[in-house]
C-alpha cells in the first residue's frame, strides 16, 4: 500500500495587514455568478442550464512566497558563485521528486539554528544513507504556530555552515516547516546589529549556493524519518524567485 502525506498548509485569505508579497486573497464566483457569466458570454438563458446553475470559479492573488513554496537561487542574490541565478522556472525538474529524510529538531529554541555537526547528526538518526538528489526536511514543530501573528519569529532554522554542507553531499532541495530556512530574521538582526557585520542576517540565504529550500511545511510529523519520497513541483512562473507547490510525501 502507498499512503500520499499532504505536507501544505491550506490556502485561505490573509489579513489585510500582511505586506503585499506575504499575503494570498481568494475570491468566490457562486454557481448563480456563473449562470449570468454564461448567459453574457454564450447569449444564452440560464433556463438552458442545469438548476440553472452555471460554473463556479474563484480567482487567486497570491504572493510567491506567501504560502508553502520553494525558493529558487535568485530569491538569495542576483548572482551565485559569479554567473546570474536561476529563477524557479529555470530549475531541473529532477530536483523535486526524490527520497527524502526528516531531521529532528523539535527540542531547539527559537533562533538556536541547526549546525552542520547537529545535521550530520539528524540524519544518521534518522538512518537514513545520504545521496545526491535527496530532500532534507527539518521538523521544527513551528507549523503548529501558522496563521498566528507573530508566526514568522519563531523556530530555530538552519545554519549556514549546515546548509553549505547539505550542498557539498549533492542535496538541492531542503525544506523546513517553519517560516523560513533560516534562524527568524528579527533574532538574526538583533545579532548583526550588535555585531555590526555582514554574514549574520539572512545567513543560510545567502550562502552563496545554487539551491532551492521549501518553507512553510507542515504535517512532518505524521511522516515516518526515512522511506519515502517527496514530489515538491512548484508552479512554473516565468523569472519567478520563487513559487507555491502542494508538496506531498508518498510512504511505501
Amino acid at each position: 500500500m502507498t499512503k500520499i502525506v499532504d505536507l501544505s498548509h491550506l490556502i485561505v485569505s490573509d489579513p489585510p495587514e500582511l505586506p503585499d508579497f506575504l499575503r494570498s486573497e481568494v475570491s468566490y464566483n457562486d454557481h448563480a455568478q456563473g449562470a449570468g457569466e454564461f448567459e453574457q458570454l454564450l447569449g444564452i438563458d440560464r433556463s438552458l442550464l442545469l438548476r440553472e446553475e452555471g460554473p463556479a470559479a474563484e480567482r487567486l492573488s497570491i504572493g510567491t512566497h506567501s504560502v508553502t513554496h520553494l525558493d529558487a537561487p535568485y530569491h538569495y542574490n542576483s548572482t551565485i558563485q559569479g554567473r546570474p541565478s536561476e529563477t524557479i522556472d529555470e530549475l531541473p525538474l529532477e530536483w523535486f521528486f526524490a527520497p527524502g529524510v526528516v531531521v529532528d529538531a523539535l527540542e531547539r529554541e527559537d533562533g538556536d539554528a541547526v549546525t552542520r555537526e547537529q545535521m550530520q547528526a539528524g540524519i544518521e538518526a534518522a538512518g537514513h544513507e545520504l545521496e545526491p538528489l535527496d530532500i532534507v526536511l527539518v521538523q521544527t514543530g513551528t507549523d503548529r504556530l501558522y496563521g498566528r501573528p507573530g508566526y514568522m519569529h519563531h523556530g530555530p532554522g538552519v545554519s549556514a555552515e549546515a546548509t553549505r554542507w547539505l550542498w557539498e553531499q549533492g542535496v538541492r532541495v531542503m525544506g523546513i516547516d517553519a517560516w523560513g530556512w533560516d534562524a527568524p530574521l528579527r533574532i538574526q538582526a538583533e545579532v548583526a546589529r550588535e555585531r555590526n557585520a555582514p554574514g549574520i542576517l539572512w545567513a543560510a540565504h545567502q550562502v552563496d549556493l545554487p539551491y532551492s529550500q521549501i518553507e512553510r511545511l507542515t504535517n512532518l510529523a505524521a511522516l515516518p524519518k526515512t522511506g519515502f519520497k517527496v514530489a515538491c513541483f512548484p508552479l512554473k512562473i516565468s523569472r519567478a524567485s520563487a513559487a507555491p507547490a502542494r508538496v506531498v510525501a508518498i510512504v511505501d
